[in-house]
């Protein structure tokens, strides 16, 4: 174990301090904007809910196999809202996200040089 993990300096930030019921928000400890990302699993036979975790960055059902038909298959379905339904099964994820500007539009006045002609303003 290094010394640096031990006292501390190379601390990420963990967004606990995002509320679960935002979309969108910046962390107040790191500044960053973070995306409440929710995913639900689903065996793949039946199609019933199973409660998952997170292990190594990915999500898996926290049973090796399905309860009503015994399958161990599942598959991983992002929700774009968590309602009261699915909130004891789904997996939140707090991810960083890209805020970027992809799209500017610009607008300009080429000025013509003369004495008495200034630059009018756009409306």
């Amino acid at each position: 174990m290094q010394w640096s993990n031990i006292l501390g300096f190379n601390k990420k930030c963990n967004h606990d301090k995002v509320p679960i019921e935002q979309d969108f928000y910046y962390c107040p400890d790191c500044g960053q904007l973070i995306e409440n990302q929710w995913y639900l699993v689903r065996c793949s036979s039946c199609g019933l809910k199973i409660p998952a975790t997170i292990k190594h960055g990915e999500i898996i059902p926290i049973e090796n196999f399905c309860h009503n038909c015994g399958g161990n298959s599942y598959t991983v379905e992002r929700l774009n809202k968590i309602d009261c339904i699915n909130i004891n099964y789904a997996v939140l994820i707090k991810a960083v996200a890209n805020n970027e500007i992809n799209e500017y539009s610009q607008s300009w006045i080429e000025t013509i040089q003369t004495a008495n002609m200034l630059p009018k303003l756009l409306k």
